[in-house]
């Protein structure tokens, strides 16, 4: 099966954790990887891989650290890998020309193929994770956007539309990224559901939805509306209350109003979850 997915401290970087480097258009571009603990005891197996890309104004170690996806990776035996982007951005027409800005759908190519070189990945198997779900549908089988729906720009410009595996997970108390959308910018979450429920030609599919346990103590609450035809899904976690924040993190508060962090959900958990009802050998709905 094909395994190729798309999730606040400065400490020392975990111990399987490396630094790695390319060049690409002239620009030296980073990204760590972190290999889980069984990777080196067992030297004959390839090792699915996850992308997790920082958000706007983060760097890719706070991503690490923040979202605590090398727990996860441990647990369920993927490799982590953390890109970092140009001046802590991702190029999805905000603010810069969506064709002619930075090229990071090519470096997230050129990152690929060196990964599939140095580490024993399984090949077979944000807002920037939506612009490589429309333009890479043939390398990722699925991805998890969390507190990003769908940007205007990348829907203006989306033409390959195969079918992909998308996770929405937002908060409906986000003040950073509204729920409900801005005009101009980008859909709201379930109108960014509606968009890729089409790409996927899963418009008559009907919801399976599911509230997620309360936890005692949290103001928020969790639930899940997925959508499944064939092969595909498509999914929008909706934390009720919840803000601008990764469900299932360690809350965290540096003076922005970024609302409210859910412990009824785990983000990494439900991602990867997701992620393993996909593979790109499987055949569209």
């Amino acid at each position: 099966m094909k395994h190729l997915f798309l999730a606040l401290a400065l400490v020392p970087l975990q111990a399987l954790s490396q630094v790695q480097s390319l060049t690409h258009q002239d620009a030296k571009r980073k990204y760590i990887v972190y290999t889980p603990a069984g990777y080196a005891a067992e030297p004959a197996r390839q090792f699915p891989l996850v992308l997790n890309f920082p958000g706007g104004g983060m760097t890719a170690a706070e991503q690490m650290l923040y979202t605590q996806m090398n727990r996860t990776a441990d647990r369920h035996g993927f490799i982590v890998v953390y890109p970092q982007g140009v001046k802590h951005d991702w190029n999805v027409g905000f603010g810069m020309d969506y064709q002619s800005g930075t090229d990071d759908v090519g470096f997230v190519r050129a990152m690929l193929a060196a990964l599939r070189k140095d580490f024993r990945i399984d090949a077979r198997g944000g807002f920037f994770s939506l612009r490589l779900a429309a333009e890479m549908p043939d390398q990722f089988a699925a991805v998890a956007s969390v507190g990003a729906p769908m940007p205007e720009p990348v829907a203006a410009h989306h033409t390959q539309r195969q079918p992909v595996g998308v996770m929405l997970v937002h908060g409906t108390a986000d003040n950073v990224v509204a729920y409900g959308g801005k005009a101009g910018g980008y859909l709201s979450a379930p109108a960014s559901v509606k968009y890729w429920l089409d790409v996927n030609g899963m418009g008559g599919a009907a919801a399976r939805e599911r509230q997620l346990p309360a936890v005692a103590g949290d103001a928020t609450a969790a639930s899940i509306a997925e959508y499944r035809q064939g092969a595909r899904s498509v999914a929008l976690v909706t934390i009720r209350d919840g803000g601008h924040t990764w469900p299932g993190a360690d809350p965290f508060n540096i003076g922005l109003p970024i609302g409210s962090t859910s412990k009824a959900a785990d983000a990494n958990e439900l991602a990867w979850a997701f992620f393993r009802q996909h593979s790109l050998e499987a055949p569209g709905p």
